[in-house]
């Protein structure tokens, strides 16, 4: 049974880090997993350097409409929120999409 991958990548401020993550969990991570179709939802970061940390959004789909009622017509484009521009010094206009097989996506906990 194959289902969808979508990953958002962004950079913030190294000091942001614990910040940032606890907003994302509260906005997005809770939007996508609020979905109907959605599988789950991770957030990774690693610092790329003594300034910068890289922030990605992992989310698993049952299906390109499941992901349409997160993202809008357009899936490609990325989602942002209110405080976003407080945090991003990257902002990418776009997100990827992969079409994943097997049962690979985290439990919802």
């Amino acid at each position: 049974m194959s289902s969808f991958l979508r990953e958002w990548r962004g950079v913030i401020r190294r000091e942001h880090r614990d910040e940032y993550v606890s907003y994302i969990k509260g906005t997005g991570l809770d939007d996508y997993r609020s979905t109907p179709g959605n599988r789950g939802a991770a957030i990774a970061v690693r610092d790329l350097d003594d300034k910068r940390t890289e922030v990605i959004t992992l989310s698993w789909w049952d299906s390109l409409d499941s992901i349409r009622a997160f993202a809008g017509d357009d899936i490609e484009l990325a989602r942002y929120y209110p405080l976003d521009d407080k945090y991003l010094l990257e902002r990418p206009r776009t997100v990827q999409h992969y079409e994943c097989h097997g049962d690979a996506a985290p439990g919802r906990g």
